[in-house]
């Protein structure tokens, strides 16, 4: 599939539109961002400075993915979030390609990491659904996937298991930490 990766133009209404739609599509189950209105205010807050937004775009102008990413720790690190490609076009190398876009732009501002934490809302790794304490590194280092949770896709691009957040998202609902050297 043939796609070009380009900033999500502020004025582009259609393309906006269309990014909030693929962020809804991706997480039909999430509490917020499955709700059109609430993933549209999810990439107008994107748009704002110092951050990258940046979209996948099929030939024909179709958003088919869609990367943020802001600066934290003065602009060493460079948080992800999010980094989504709608469903009908996973597993087609987009994901892989806004990755390498953002650690480029990233890499000439600077940055010396990727940071992405990602959550497991729906037992998706032998992390949700568990208790983690007393020990949670422990349970992270035998982290094992149940059901195509995201960690498997970061990891394949680089990403090291850095942390996890017990009881993030409510209990048995944690987010893990992956980070990536530029």
């Amino acid at each position: 599939m043939e796609f070009s990766i380009t900033d999500l133009d502020p004025g582009d209404e259609i393309a906006i539109q269309q990014t909030a739609g693929v962020l809804a599509a991706a997480f039909p189950r999430h509490p917020v961002w499955s709700h059109l209105e609430t993933a549209l205010h999810e990439v107008l807050r994107s748009l704002a400075p110092p951050g990258f937004s940046r979209v996948a775009k099929s030939r024909n102008g179709t958003i088919l993915g869609w990367i943020g990413a802001a600066p934290i720790y003065e602009g060493h690190v460079w948080e992800v979030n999010p980094l989504v490609v709608h469903p009908a076009c996973q597993r087609l190398g987009i994901g892989r390609a806004l990755i390498e876009d953002i650690e480029g732009l990233a890499r000439a501002r600077g940055g010396l990491a990727l940071w992405v934490g990602s959550d497991d809302e729906d037992n998706r790794t032998s992390l949700g659904g568990a208790d983690l304490y007393p020990n949670p590194l422990e349970k992270l280092a035998a982290i094992q996937d149940c059901g195509g949770h995201p960690f498997v896709f970061y990891r394949k691009q680089g990403f090291v298991l850095a942390g996890v957040l017990p009881d993030a998202n409510g209990r048995g609902k944690p987010d893990i930490f992956l980070v990536k050297r530029l």
